[in-house]
């Protein structure tokens, strides 16, 4: 029998045929394999080591599932650089993200660039500080929260602080930044405590979550109220660290709230009495973890309470 031979037309046709059933193959091979989401994670400052801790916990996390999503961070230059905040999250709709978490640096301010994220069909999980409730009524959309009761944080700082003092001490409270609900919320939460214990509140400042403007106020409070003033409550670890600066060798308590490396030595030493854990590393991851549910189940989005513990010198031995 002669060998079967192909004419150079019948050959090419061939040809062409076996190329196109390739790439209908490799076309249902890539169909087959799961889309990967596009998440972008939007935190406050990054010079503020509890951010810088968050955004760690959440590249940890991506590098154990890179084959499920891909994760863009970014952050703002001073946690009151919210125009910038609202910038980046109009570049991430921009991109087309499939989700965004962001810890807000304004309950407000924020939620309209957000509700436009989510009528471009992105998912919208707000970590850290919750928004105001009020203006998302108002504004007629829902966004989960994922993160801790910042008032029952506070209330267990300010509590362990009243077993150290005495009824009719007077304390002061430096805040957060003006319109941050976790702000107000640990204010509200030493506010709690102190009176439980008959302890009196003489003025709350805000220093904006900055070093440097508590080291300001605290000077300016201790210099009114000398040493009648028996603690200072801190709703962050920054402002803890400028009034450590600011009071030293006074003879003041000073509470924080964070848990960053820095407050935990100071803690050891014996020149701040306690702060609070709300677990930097995972609080980002928590909320990746629920867009990433929300993505693949459509299932209705809700908020998620997570834990924060009081840490003192007893827990850091």
């Amino acid at each position: 029998m002669k060998p079967l031979r192909l004419s150079n037309t019948a050959f090419l046709l061939l040809l062409i045929c076996l190329v196109l059933m390739t790439g209908c193959a490799k076309k249902e091979i890539e169909s087959a394999s799961p889309k990967k989401q596009q998440v972008a994670l939007i935190m406050k400052s990054l010079a503020n080591e509890f951010f810088k801790t968050m955004e760690d916990g959440a590249k940890a996390h991506h590098q154990n599932n890179v084959d499920t999503y891909d994760l863009d961070c970014n952050g703002i230059k001073d946690e009151q650089d919210v125009n910038r905040q609202i910038e980046i999250v109009n570049q991430m709709i921009a991109k087309k993200v499939d989700a965004i978490v962001i810890a807000p640096a304004d309950s407000r301010a924020l939620i309209p660039v957000c509700k436009k994220a989510i009528s471009k069909g992105i998912v919208v999980i707000n970590i850290d500080n919750k928004f105001d409730r009020d203006v998302l009524e108002q504004e007629g959309v829902q966004i989960s929260f994922v993160g801790p009761n910042n008032r029952k944080g506070a209330r267990l700082a300010g509590d362990y602080l009243a077993s150290q003092l005495n009824q009719g001490d007077k304390v002061a409270i430096l805040e957060g930044r003006p319109g941050a609900f976790n702000g107000n919320q640990r204010k509200l939460g030493f506010e709690d405590a102190m009176g439980a214990a008959e302890i009196e509140v003489v003025t709350s400042q805000s220093a904006y979550w900055e070093q440097k403007n508590a080291y300001d106020i605290a000077t300016q409070i201790y210099t009114k109220f000398g040493n009648e003033l028996k603690a200072l409550l801190c709703a962050n670890d920054n402002m803890a660290l400028g009034a450590v600066q600011a009071l030293r060798g006074k003879g003041i308590q000073i509470v924080g709230f964070d848990n960053i490396s820095a407050i935990q030595t100071l803690i050891k030493e014996g020149k701040v009495l306690c702060t609070v854990d709300q677990h930097a590393d995972k609080i980002a991851v928590n909320g990746i973890e629920y867009a990433l549910e929300i993505l693949k189940t459509g299932v209705k989005p809700d908020d998620r309470e997570t834990m924060v513990n009081l840490v003192t010198a007893g827990d850091l031995k």
